[in-house]
């Protein structure tokens, strides 16, 4: 990874129409290295445009982006170039093939070839197995690289697409809903699975509809509606419940957004 840089990613004035429809409006973001901030927000708050937006699936129709503290130039901004500047995220349920063995899943798109452009099965197998046991500390009984996805529990699949990130040195990964439909055993392992992405130095975005999730992990929480930003708060500086009380607050319309 890059590590001269202060902010994984920085938005400037970012705004974001669909015809006559304004998505996004004035959005200033950022997030900073090694930092976890947890996005929340109501269905349709505009959560998932400008997660698009951060990697390449939308330009903005307005506004600057900074990506290890570089402005970008947005018209050549896609996906492909978000993965290149180390953005990564992780879909729920979305990021891995079910019928593949996850040494596969690891590499897809950006397959190892030996001099004659073959696959080097070796190499990837290798690899993988050394991302599962050492960055992600995968323990799962019976599984290997030649397992597939589709024996794989909720909460295995998404460390294995967040090992995956790491390993592509992803400065910043982008968790979207995460825990959804999982246990309370594997949201936990999903729990650890961030907590090892704090420590491996990256930043991430977490975005979930269960706030006592995003609390465990989050350093500073983020609160979109209705396309605009409407809090951003410091975890150290309020409880749980307070959150909690905050977010049922502004869904009944008793305040107008705050800085913590």
């Amino acid at each position: 990874m890059v590590m001269d840089y202060t902010h994984a990613i920085r938005m400037v004035d970012v705004e974001k129409n669909f015809g006559n429809v304004r998505a996004l409006k004035d959005i200033n973001l950022e997030v900073g290295r090694n930092e976890i901030i947890g996005l929340l927000g109501d269905n349709g708050a505009g959560k998932s445009t400008l997660i698009k937006i951060m990697t390449g699936v939308f330009p903005p129709s307005a506004g600057e982006i900074y990506i290890r503290d570089r402005k970008i130039t947005l018209k050549d901004y896609n996906v492909k170039k978000a993965h290149k500047w180390g953005i990564e995220t992780v879909y729920q349920d979305k990021s891995l093939g079910e019928k593949q063995v996850l040494w596969r899943n690891f590499f897809v798109g950006r397959q190892i070839t030996n001099v004659l452009g073959f696959i080097d099965v070796r190499k990837e197998k290798e690899i993988a197995r050394r991302i599962m046991m050492d960055m992600i500390g995968f323990r799962g009984v019976g599984i290997t690289v030649d397992s597939r996805v589709s024996k794989l529990s909720g909460g295995e699949r998404q460390g294995i697409a967040i090992g995956r990130a790491m390993h592509f040195d992803a400065d910043l990964i982008i968790l979207d809903e995460p825990t959804v439909a999982l246990s309370l055993k594997e949201v936990r392992k999903v729990i650890a699975f961030v907590h090892k992405i704090r420590q491996s130095g990256r930043a991430c975005v977490y975005i979930s509809h269960n706030i006592g999730d995003v609390y465990e992990v989050a350093d500073r929480f983020i609160i979109l509606d209705r396309g605009e930003i409407v809090g951003s708060m410091q975890k150290d500086r309020l409880l749980l419940k307070e959150l909690d009380e905050y977010l049922l607050e502004y869904a009944h319309g008793k305040t107008d957004g705050k800085d913590v």
